[in-house]
């Protein structure tokens, strides 16, 4: 049984056990099949809900948008009591902001005396409005742009929506894109300010006495101290052109920053969440238009994340999460995916079969609930969750890369017996590269640079996503003079290689280079 228990601060292991049960599900509290998504939730043992509220416009008054919020906490904390609800506090302040009254706690919180007036957005937008910063709309609830977070009204604002979420039962806060609103804030030191602020009020105010904090970064450390409790980021990809299809592969992340975290334990790495990140549906206003090698480079094949993945047949679906659960396992060994739960599909909807009528019908939202006469318009990858998440962390303990994926290693290393110095740079490069986010035959791919553990050797671990027949060979410093295989003895050119095969699709592959007995292994885990 994985422990849930904290008040006040979270253990690092905790802390991992909520987010290792992670989903996306945003917008929840507006959900029109709550009954069956709290079902969801209870069956596959779900522990945080990212986003489940949150606003960009304005487009309800603001005391019913927390009293939705509020009756969706209740409704989960009902069904179980330790499950972490997060809301989103955006990069997006608007018009209609200047309808709240600014209670009296904020104003006293700010050293102020309090004041009968509402927030104002003049006073929390960029001076000077910057290319992009400022969208003019005619409507209130859309007119706006970026808040600054070194002018004083922005982070009222940011603290007065923050102590309202706290108070509705939320311990999570996504903060959105840190560094757009904090542009003017120097150092960041009045955002770090800000953020005690919030942590002393949830300190009082909150269900366990505390909030989390994250934003889209990897990372914020102030003087060895973090800024956020743990790290979220979107997955970056490349296309993969050798298939047929609209095919995807996921590119290493990298880095997460370490030091001191908000909860008083250091790490050299912080734990994070990486998910399937939505920034409107279509990237493209006509994918017909265009050949599948100009839609490859149209952010995810002319949509955004989430509605690519959504526009995928139930097969793909359940393949690529598969894929993405795994290749992350590996790959970064500090993140965790946040299963896609529920997302907004933007102007890309889906139509589909619904599940109580038959009929057709649009779908706005992905959801990740079997089609029902409870969710009739459901995606259907519980399953596929509840099987991966049975799986748990097997191919990291078994396989996974270094946790600081910045350092390779080997930077000033000579081997002990024969005094000659190991190479800081070695590459593991053939047909396998396109398939993890590389060019394929490239010796000098950074994206398939090995890592040095220690005693002369280089180990990288990648996934497969398909089965098949793939060649390889390890290249020192990136140059084809002495390319390694496999009997020990190098040779020169880039015509030297090997073959590994992988029997089912989404293996983890391991290779292993000892540089002094030039010996390459590649270990299979399927």
């Amino acid at each position: 049984m994985m422990d849930y228990q904290f008040d006040g601060r979270i253990s690092k292991e905790v802390l991992e056990n909520y987010l290792s049960r992670a989903v996306t599900a945003a917008g929840l509290y507006e959900s029109e099949t709550l009954s069956d998504d709290l079902r969801v939730i209870r069956e596959l043992g779900v522990k945080f809900l990212g986003r489940a509220s949150g606003i960009w416009y304005m487009t309800e008054d603001d005391d019913v948008h927390f009293a939705k919020s509020r009756e969706l906490a209740e409704k989960v904390h009902e069904a179980d009591s330790e499950i972490i609800l997060q809301a989103c506090i955006f990069e997006c302040v608007t018009q209609r902001m200047e309808s709240v009254k600014i209670p009296e706690f904020v104003f006293r919180d700010f050293g102020m005396e309090p004041k009968d007036r509402c927030f104002c957005l003049a006073d929390t937008l960029f001076p000077g409005e910057p290319a992009g910063f400022v969208s003019r709309r005619e409507e209130p609830e859309k007119n706006g742009g970026i808040p600054d977070l070194n002018r004083q009204e922005a982070r009222m604002w940011f603290y007065y929506r923050a102590a309202r979420y706290i108070d509705c039962g939320y311990e999570a806060l996504h903060m959105g894109q840190v560094h757009l609103y904090t542009a003017n804030d120097r150092g960041m030191v009045k955002t770090q300010e800000l953020f005690e602020m919030i942590r002393r009020y949830a300190a009082v105010h909150g269900r366990r006495h505390k909030v989390l904090l994250d934003a889209h970064t990897h990372g914020v450390n102030r003087r060895g101290k973090l800024l956020f409790d743990y790290h979220a980021m979107p997955f970056t990809r490349v296309p993969l052109m050798e298939r047929e299809g609209t095919d995807l592969v996921l590119v290493r992340e990298g880095y997460s920053e370490g030091g001191l975290n908000p909860n008083g334990w250091s790490a050299q790495a912080m734990p994070y969440l990486m998910e399937y990140d939505n920034w409107g549906g279509l990237a493209v206003d006509d994918p017909a238009r265009y050949s599948r090698e100009e839609l490859a480079l149209k952010d995810w094949w002319g949509y955004d994340q989430i509605a690519w993945f959504a526009h995928q047949s139930f097969e793909k679906r359940n393949h690529f999460l598969e894929y993405t659960y795994r290749w992350l396992e590996v790959n970064n060994v500090c993140g965790f995916f946040e299963i896609p739960f529920r997302r907004m599909l933007g102007d890309a909807p889906v139509a589909m079969e619904r599940g109580d009528s038959g009929a057709k019908d649009i779908q706005t939202f992905y959801q990740i609930n079997k089609k029902s006469s409870s969710c009739p318009m459901g995606f259907g990858q519980e399953d596929t969750v509840k099987r991966l998440w049975q799986e748990g962390h097997r191919l990291r303990e078994l396989a996974a890369n270094p946790e600081l994926q910045i350092a390779y290693g080997a930077e000033a290393v000579y081997d002990p017996e024969t005094g000659i110095k190991l190479p800081e740079k070695v590459v593991v490069y053939g047909s396998f590269q396109p398939y993890v986010g590389a060019v394929k035959n490239d010796s000098n791919s950074e994206v398939t640079r090995m890592y040095y553990i220690g005693n002369n050797t280089y180990t990288l671990s990648v996934v497969i996503p398909y089965a098949g027949t793939y060649d390889f060979a390890v290249s020192t410093y990136g140059t084809l003079s002495a390319t390694y295989c496999g009997d020990g003895y190098p040779r020169s050119g880039s015509s030297n290689k090997g073959t590994f095969t992988v029997e089912k699709d989404n293996a983890a592959v391991r290779f292993r280079f000892d540089f002094t007995d030039c010996a390459v292994e590649v270990e299979i885990f399927e």
